[in-house]
């Protein structure tokens, strides 16, 4: 439990001792020596303590002194406890053990010493009989992080491998065992708590490298502005953790050099003098320092981090006019025109309702013609014309103008003088437009006035009472083209009579638009609308409507009810009186007319039946004119077939029902060209058909020439429904003019004579003048683009319905030809020698 006199504590490396002269702050318990050794002078009692001792190291060479700080700690040693002796309720003896609460071992952290260090011996009173081993368990020992605490298994001491740190696990939790040298346990384990003591080893963190803040301008002294923090790692309930704060530098120093001032516990900026001002200083950056142990400037560590405090800005400068009068002109009935541009500064931030100006007319505009807009990129009040001005009654104003922010202005103080303006703005005349009094006019007219009457003068004023102007007046609108205006004077007359049943009245009204014009530069002209409301006259005669209806053959009762029309208006219209006409006279005859009322009456048929047709009954109707007006207008009435619901069921009543009569020829024209049409597709398709068996007889290879001339062995219905031109074969300067043929047969060619013609033998036959022609009519074929690809003796393979040749009994038949020696045919080859026989054998 005692440090040893003369024991050494603690020693500096060798190569430092050469240069370096050492003292001890405490002579009285400790000595240093020359190599750097700490030696204890007497002894020393560390129970339950810890003691610090301080050593100075001088360089011989600089003069330049270091120190450092050694602590000292004893080693304690834990006893297992021991067992007491009690006596049982049956008079034995039982030994218990007693319990100890172990108090914690504390180690500093980031120890310098050597390596293993020890901290605690750990003993049991069992070792004086018998050899125990010694073990801890736990983590730091056995458990990860393992091996940072070792026992030795005889001795019991316990010691740490390396330094601590207690920012990484501030205390251990280990058990002491032990055991003798089977294994078995001697004692109860002991629970050692191992506290890692922190040193001061970090310094202060600030949360942000650069704090952002702001305050308002002008704030008191007090006004809060923000607040700063920083971290330590060390432990918060030491000295090494607590924080204080402090303000290193403040820029710019402007209005003083301590504007702010902060908690040095909590970190809140405040300001501590009066004077910010945005438009002088925009911002302050401060430099704060944190440092631990409580803000010692000799052992503590510190940090800075920087502050930017915005001074944000507040309405405390008014706008003010660029001068104190504004000018400006316009054009007389000009609106939306801007006049004059009106310029404020503001020494406010720009673009904030604190710098945005609003203007407004406090003088010289009683009725309202002006406004002032604002522009929000320049600032600047526009001054513009909302209502028209005339020149003739105003030719100048003088505005007074005031300008505000768009919000108030702070506490103390007021608009300045420059915050109202004069302007003054001048009115352009203008050649205006003649101008019709009144417009409209209005006047009352009778219907039927005649040409050339004068109604009235419609005249215009010019408004420029100081241009001496001339006016000329012309008509702009006159639908029926009824009036006419005198282009010196105004005065209107009418061209034609004014009918009020003309359908360019609306309502008894007629319109019609005048314009006068003036001669300044440039002419003006101006519109004028006269309306005329025309009266009634008796100037129309009633008719019946409807002029057409249907009746059926035998009413049952089929009364016609009809209506009188009259364009007029009453009282020259109805009531109407209805009245049949006299002539033809078969028409009181067959129908009676019964009045209903004075617009209505009713028409019957007199006799029980009526053939279908078309009548046309003649009545007569009368005004109730002042002047009455009679008319005797035929209603034509279409009697026809009905069925049991009393509707037409002819022709007449599909026409009258729905189409009419030149829908119904249209649709018979259409069907009359479809028809022709199909007619025209039927002809072409047989036309066809022929020419495309034509084609197939030609290509048909049983009749091809070039392997059989004839066949003889399909004969058909007989001879008679062959026709052979046999003079084909004959010489062609043989036969007479009337039996040469020119150029290739075709397969529907009729034969050219209809008497039986048959070829002669030729006395002097000459066979070469049949291959010639033979020759000549195959090129003929073979230049042909339009033949089939075979020669041209295809002529023989059409026969016809007859034959020239009569009966072949009797090959000598003659012809109007002559005869013909066919005896060359044998020369053709053996296809031509059948031929030969038939023809050149005699009477065999």
């Amino acid at each position: 439990q005692k440090l040893l006199h003369k024991n050494k504590c603690f020693s500096w490396p060798a190569h430092v001792a050469d240069v370096i002269w050492f003292q001890v702050g405490d002579k009285h318990d400790f000595s240093v020596n020359e190599d750097g050794g700490v030696y204890a002078l007497h002894h020393l009692n560390l129970l339950g303590k810890e003691k610090a001792v301080l050593v100075y190291a001088h360089d011989l060479q600089t003069k330049q002194v270091w120190k450092a700080r050694i602590h000292l700690h004893q080693v304690p040693e834990i006893l297992f406890p021991w067992r007491s002796v009690v006596v049982r309720g049956d008079g034995t003896l039982r030994r218990v053990k007693r319990d100890w609460v172990i108090p914690p071992i504390n180690v500093p952290e980031n120890s310098r010493g050597q390596f293993p260090e020890d901290l605690v011996r750990i003993r049991s009173d069992r070792d004086k009989n018998r050899m125990l081993r010694y073990s801890v368990t736990g983590p730091g020992a056995d458990q990860p992080p393992t091996g940072i605490f070792i026992i030795n298994p005889i001795s019991g001491q316990l010691s740490v491998t390396k330094p601590l740190d207690r920012e990484h696990i501030s205390n251990f939790h280990l058990r002491a065992h032990a055991v003798d040298l089977n294994g078995n346990q001697v004692e109860n384990p002991i629970d050692i708590v191992i506290n890692v003591i922190d040193q001061n080893d970090n310094r202060p963190e600030f949360t942000h490298s650069i704090f952002n803040g702001s305050v308002p301008e002008g704030s008191k002294p007090g006004s809060f502005v923000m607040t700063v923090t920083a971290v330590d790692k060390d432990d918060p309930k030491t000295a090494n953790g607590m924080l204080r704060y402090k303000i290193l530098s403040q820029n710019p120093q402007s209005p003083s050099s301590n504007m702010f001032t902060i908690n040095n516990k909590t970190g809140d900026i405040i300001t501590v003098a009066a004077g910010l001002d945005r438009e002088k200083v925009t911002q302050y950056t401060l430099i704060i320092q944190a440092t631990d142990m409580e803000g010692n400037p000799t052992y503590g560590l510190s940090n800075t981090a920087t502050t930017v405090i915005r001074i944000t800005d507040v309405n405390d400068n008014a706008p003010e006019f660029t001068t104190e009068t504004f000018f400006g002109e316009v054009h007389e009935n000009r609106v939306n025109v801007i006049v004059a541009n009106l310029t404020v500064t503001d020494k406010d931030q720009p673009h904030t309702p604190a710098w945005s100006a609003v203007y407004r007319i406090i003088a010289g505009d009683p009725t309202g013609r002006f406004s002032i807009p604002t522009d929000p990129t320049t600032n600047e009040g526009l001054l513009t014309v909302v209502k028209p001005i005339d020149y003739e009654s105003t030719r100048a104003f003088m505005l007074t103008v005031e300008a505000e922010n768009e919000v108030t202005l702070v506490r103390g103080i007021h608009l300045p003088r420059q915050s109202t303006a004069t302007v003054s703005v001048r009115i352009l005349d203008l050649n205006e437009s003649p101008e019709f009094r009144p417009n409209p006019k209005s006047m009352r007219l009778e219907e039927g006035l005649s040409a050339g009457s004068m109604l009235t003068t419609f005249t215009a004023q010019d408004p420029d009472r100081y241009m001496r102007q001339t006016i000329k007046y012309s008509k702009m609108y006159d639908p029926a083209n009824w009036l006419e205006i005198n282009p010196a004077n105004g005065q209107i007359s009418t061209i034609a009579i004014l009918d009020r049943e003309s359908p360019y009245i609306k309502n008894n009204h007629y319109n019609v638009t005048f314009m006068a014009s003036d001669n300044g530069t440039p002419p003006a002209s101006g519109t004028g609308t006269l309306q005329i409301y025309l009266t009634d006259i008796n100037d129309n005669a009633p008719h019946v409507f409807p002029p057409e209806v249907e009746m059926c053959e035998r009413p049952e009762p089929n009364a016609l009810n009809l209506t009188a029309s009259d364009p007029d208006l009453s009282p020259n219209a109805g009531p109407f009186a209805f009245e049949l006409a006299n002539r033809p006279s078969d028409v009181r005859r067959n129908w009676t007319l019964h009045r209903l009322n004075g617009e209505h009456a009713q028409l019957r048929l007199r006799i029980g039946f009526l053939a279908s047709g078309l009548y046309e009954v003649p009545i007569t109707i009368t005004d109730s004119g002042n002047l009455p007006m009679s008319n005797t207008s035929y209603l034509r009435v279409k009697v026809c077939q009905c069925d049991h619901h009393g509707d037409c069921v002819d022709m007449e009543r599909i026409i009258a029902a729905g189409l009419g009569t030149g829908a119904i020829i249209a649709i018979l024209i259409c069907i009359i060209i479809l028809l022709v049409l199909v007619l025209l597709f039927v002809m072409w398709m047989k036309r066809r058909d022929k020419e495309r068996q034509a084609k197939q007889l030609l290509i048909d290879p049983e009749d091809d020439v070039r392997d059989n001339i004839l066949k003889y062995d399909e004969e058909g219905g007989g001879e008679e429904d062959q026709d052979y031109d046999l003079s084909q074969l004959q010489q062609p300067d043989a036969l007479e003019p009337e039996c040469v043929k020119v150029g290739i047969r075709r397969l529907d060619e009729r034969p050219l004579h209809h008497d039986h013609q048959y070829p002669l033998r030729s006395a002097a036959p000459h066979p070469g003048d049949i291959g010639d022609f033979i020759h000549e009519g195959l090129k003929a074929a073979d230049n042909d683009p339009t033949a089939p690809p075979y020669d041209s003796l295809l002529v023989f393979d059409y026969e016809g319905s007859g034959s020239t040749a009569g009966s072949l009994s009797s090959l000598h038949s003659s012809s109007s030809c002559g005869d013909q020696d066919y005896d060359y045919l044998g020369d053709w080859g053996p296809r031509f020698r059948k031929l030969a026989d038939l023809y050149g054998g005699g009477d065999d």
